[in-house]
């Protein structure tokens, strides 16, 4: 099982490699292509429903024929999407590609129900923090050589570098080995969606809906304010970009080592604290501070997952997981059209609308998330 986590990590770090060179240049080539900020922020909801589709069937299908078949599939599909944005003629044909690369994040439920099954001896929220970072790990290089990119040879050019590195890691990905397909032990107690049916499921998915809405708002059009209000160009947003991967790392190492309710309560401080910085900084290295702390909100995505592990059976994992990546993903559906709207009337509000509902859904997640550990359904 070490060499299957050993080639997961490895084709992550090469895909987040790849991912970091254009992904959060998108809202600056979608300008480039001639989009206006509210149509960013429209398109950017478009990119979120594409991700929220597919997670509940891919969560679905992977528990009942396999995860192994859904990792490939999202990794072809993804290598194919690159390319399709690398050569798109026009502002529509790159929003089907890029509509269709972001679909892929369905493998987040199989592929964190493939580790959780081949973790061994460590725990569930430890195992997915040290995958995500090691995407992460890889998304550090990915914005400064995005960045060097875009200034010199312009933003199409990171779409095509990117596609090579993808393939690099699909033929990684390919190597590990299938894991057996969970059975249900009792079909009348356990099976599909009535495992999910519960009150601390839906609570918990609630809370983790209101807070991934909340942190995500001043995150989609950062680099545009960056860029229009604060004059920086391409190669310094990419250095920002490449402190917040390295956030992603240290973050998700240092808290993926506690109680995963804490760390998302001390998640939800850093992105506020990012919020203020790039409201009322004036200095590039308040920026630097703010986008490593930006790091926590993959963070938080990562211990919501390994939190809900604790609420359901083995034999509906990935079902389970999909359900709270849909959740998650609506909240990039909803978050990018309202900061679109708000940075129309007036830039600085994505930051300072954004602060008190960071802190109200702080105060939900600690009043409500349970203050223990939940035990392990086993089946």
């Amino acid at each position: 099982m070490k060499r299957d986590l050993f080639l997961v990590a490895f084709a992550m770090a090469t895909w987040g490699l790849g991912e970091g060179i254009f992904r959060y240049f998108e809202p600056l080539y979608l300008q480039e292509l001639g989009a206006d900020m509210l149509a960013i922020g429209g398109i950017l909801g478009i990119i979120g429903f594409a991700m929220a589709s597919a997670h509940i069937p891919a969560g679905y299908i992977s528990d009942r024929l396999g995860r192994r078949p859904m990792i490939y599939l999202a990794w072809i599909i993804g290598t194919i999407a690159a390319f399709l944005m690398a050569f798109a003629p026009n502002l529509i044909s790159f929003v089907i590609g890029a509509a269709l690369y972001h679909m892929t994040a369905f493998v987040s439920a199989p592929l964190y129900s493939y580790v959780t099954a081949a973790r061994g001896k460590l725990s569930v929220s430890r195992t997915i923090t040290l995958i995500s970072a090691s995407f992460s790990f890889g998304e550090i290089l990915g914005p400064l050589i995005g960045g060097w990119i875009g200034e010199n040879y312009g933003l199409q050019r990171n779409f095509i570098v990117a596609t090579g590195f993808f393939i690099i890691s699909t033929l990684m990905i390919l190597l590990i080995r299938s894991q057996p397909v969970e059975k249900d032990i009792d079909l009348s107690r356990f099976s599909g969606f009535d495992t999910l049916r519960t009150k601390s499921f839906i609570q918990f998915s609630l809370i983790i809906f209101l807070a991934m809405f909340c942190m995500y708002l001043p995150q989609p059009l950062s680099q545009n304010f960056l860029q229009n209000e604060r004059g920086l160009d391409l190669v310094q947003i990419g250095i920002l970009l490449s402190a917040s991967s390295v956030g992603i790392v240290f973050i998700e190492l240092v808290l993926g080592q506690i109680n995963a309710r804490k760390g998302f309560l001390i998640s939800h401080l850093a992105i506020a604290i990012f919020s203020l910085l790039l409201w009322r900084g004036n200095n590039y290295l308040l920026f630097m501070i703010a986008y490593f702390l930006m790091g926590s909100y993959r963070t938080a995505r990562s211990l919501s997952t390994a939190q809900s592990r604790f609420l359901v059976k083995a034999n509906n994992m990935g079902l389970a997981y999909g359900v709270l990546e849909t959740i998650m993903a609506i909240s990039a559906i909803l978050a990018p059209p309202l900061s679109g709207l708000l940075y129309s009337y007036n830039p600085s509000l994505i930051y300072s609308s954004s602060l008190p509902l960071i802190g109200f859904s702080l105060l939900i997640a600690w009043r409500f998330l349970p203050k223990k550990d939940f035990q392990v359904l086993e089946g």
